[in-house]
């Protein structure tokens, strides 16, 4: 086989994406917003037949274009969970967008652009095609943060996230110069090799991966790169939010994985430190900055914070338990968070958007079905058992445990206990408090499955435990083998 031949094959699923994105940029241009829905259900169609080709491609790990890109048991997972979040946010912005007046077609299209940069970003093998896939995702995210132009919030949303996204990827980008300067390549495999190769690491290369480290914890939003989220997550349209709270937080943690313990693996004494501060501090802030927050997207703002820590504590394990655990921890925040965005998005009073927390008050009288809905996310969220959320904090704490890690174990789960106090205010307002006026019905039919299937996925999480923890071992150890 020729070898563009064998590349294309193995980058199918990427190539898929851009080649459709590209046509149905074409389909709205000459058709103009009238083909918005459907361009937005043939994007959803887009994303799932990429997943299909993602399971289907082949196997073990194969890297091509020269050795910038890689397709291994690691990426394949990583894409299939991005792949689902971002069909489900065009599925919740459908109805949303055609309410709000904001239904256009290149809505869908750069939520296409943007899953295709954070399918790159996962698979990269070079610090060149790790900066264009982050790149390519973020100047799709700028744009749809701030897709309700004739909104302030929106527009400040948008700004706000291009500028300190702008200063991130300018502190990556000096973090991989220096790393370049000090190695002589930007290969993750010719980097392994020479860090194996060399044993000590030079101060230039420390402070070249501390910067790299500083980019990539902005993409996931954690401390102290974390001060653009708030804003962002309460201005952005709705489904826009739940997007950004469940793909490119997966897509980011996915990549951090892959370039802390690939290129950088040899170097875990140097980084593990750095990734620990962030993950305490990160943990401390999402749990202590929430309980005051009076908006509930807020509230998810400094959830998400808080989540990214309890991932990193996985991370900075930096072990294949450790892995694992961040692997299992992203599943179950996919389907947590999809939930809960799909309970805010049916938060609606006389046609109007409503976000206050005291707006669920008495939501068990008047709307039983959401109430219980948003109580399986809560308690999932604060890691209650049985439900999801607790066996992902669990096995990234057995990781750290693993790990020597008993301080930052202790802490996360410390952490945890002053997390679940806004978590069940949540479900007291709900259950406990007088009712105030009911939201309109109907939620919508989509938005009612998926509500429905993420809350019994959520609850029942127990039943699919093995085969995720099974295909995330798997995932985890693809890197180790590399």
């Amino acid at each position: 086989m020729h070898p563009i031949a064998n590349d294309m094959i193995v980058a199918l699923p990427e190539v898929f994406v851009a080649v459709l994105a590209m046509a149905l940029l074409m389909v709205g241009v000459f058709r103009g917003d009238k083909s918005a829905r459907a361009v937005a259900w043939m994007s959803v169609g887009v994303l799932v037949f990429a997943m299909v080709l993602v399971l289907a491609g082949p196997i073990g790990r194969n890297v091509v274009f020269n050795d910038l890109f890689v397709s291994d048991d690691f990426a394949d997972y990583t894409k299939v969970l991005l792949l689902a979040g971002s069909a489900l946010a065009i599925v919740m912005a459908i109805p949303f967008n055609a309410r709000e007046g904001i239904a256009r077609f290149e809505f869908p299209i750069l939520m296409l652009f943007a899953a295709l940069g954070m399918m790159m970003m996962v698979s990269a093998n070079n610090l060149m095609s790790l900066y264009i896939g982050v790149e390519l995702q973020a100047l799709a995210a700028y744009v749809i943060a701030a897709f309700r132009r004739d909104t302030l919030r929106s527009s400040e949303a948008g700004l706000k996230y291009f500028v300190l996204g702008a200063l991130s990827s300018g502190m990556m980008l000096y973090g991989m110069s220096m790393v370049y300067g000090f190695a002589g390549t930007t290969s993750f495999d010719a980097l392994a090799t020479v860090f194996a190769a060399e044993g000590e690491a030079a101060i230039g290369l420390v402070i070249g991966v501390v910067f790299i480290i500083c980019g990539l914890a902005f993409k996931i939003s954690a401390v102290p790169f974390h001060m653009w989220t708030p804003d962002v997550y309460e201005g952005a349209p709705t489904p826009v939010t739940a997007f950004f709270a469940v793909a490119p937080k997966i897509a980011g943690l996915g990549l951090f994985v892959r370039v802390m313990m690939g290129p950088f693996g040899e170097l875990a004494d140097v980084w593990q430190q750095v990734i620990v501060v962030i993950a305490i501090a990160s943990m401390l802030l999402g749990a202590l900055a929430a309980i005051n927050q009076r908006n509930i997207k807020r509230l998810m703002a400094y959830s998400s914070i808080g989540h990214m820590g309890y991932a990193l504590v996985g991370l900075a394990a930096a072990n294949e338990a450790g892995v694992q655990g961040v692997l299992l921890y992203v599943t179950i925040y996919l389907f947590m968070n999809v939930g809960t965005f799909a309970c805010i998005l049916s938060m609606r009073r006389q046609g109007e958007m409503v976000e206050g927390i005291d707006d669920l008050k008495g939501l068990s009288k008047t709307n039983p079905l959401m109430a219980l809905a948003l109580t399986i996310f809560m308690f999932s969220l604060a890691g209650i058992p049985p439900l999801a959320g607790f066996f992902g904090k669990l096995y990234v704490f057995l990781a750290a445990v693993e790990a020597g890690l008993y301080t930052l174990a202790v802490l996360g789960l410390l952490t945890s206990v002053i997390a679940a106090f806004y978590y069940l205010r949540i479900v007291k307002l709900m259950y406990f408090d007088d009712p105030v006026e009911a939201f309109d019905r109907p939620v919508g039919r989509a938005m009612t499955t998926i509500l429905a299937a993420t809350s019994l996925v959520t609850l029942l999480f127990l039943v699919f435990l093995s085969p995720v923890l099974e295909s995330a071992g798997a995932a985890a150890r693809a890197l180790f083998l590399a």
